[in-house]
């Protein structure tokens, strides 16, 4: 499957912003989708996961409260709605899929990668 992530931009610190992650084809129906992100020099963090089987969401301690994952299975399309965004929230952005029903924090549970789009949170 390929991902196409989106919806990165350059924001205020308290604003919001949505990503998109679509899909090439019918995906998030039976496959789990996450979101990491990527400082420069650091390693891919966890974000938020969703499982396909019961949509159940897990989410980050540093995110949770703030950031909402969904899923439009119709559209291929899976989304992060970010509010009262941060500077620490800077990153790049990344979606991933798993056939396993999961929400794992390790990026080795997630084998397809969309390539990413740059969120920065900056006055």
């Amino acid at each position: 499957v390929q991902l196409q992530a989106s919806g990165g931009g350059l924001v205020q610190p308290g604003d919001s912003l949505t990503l998109s992650c679509t899909a090439s084809g019918p995906t998030f129906s039976r496959n789990s989708v996450a979101w990491f992100r990527q400082t420069p020099g650091k390693e891919r963090r966890f974000v938020a996961a969703m499982r396909w089987s019961n949509s159940i969401a897990n989410y980050a301690d540093s995110v949770k409260g703030r950031f909402t994952l969904s899923r439009d299975i119709a559209k291929n399309t899976a989304y992060l709605q970010m509010n009262d965004l941060k500077p620490e929230d800077t990153a790049v952005y990344y979606c991933a899929t798993s056939i396993q029903s999961t929400t794992s924090p390790n990026t080795v549970a997630w084998r397809s990668w969309g390539q990413g789009t740059q969120v920065t949170v900056s006055s």
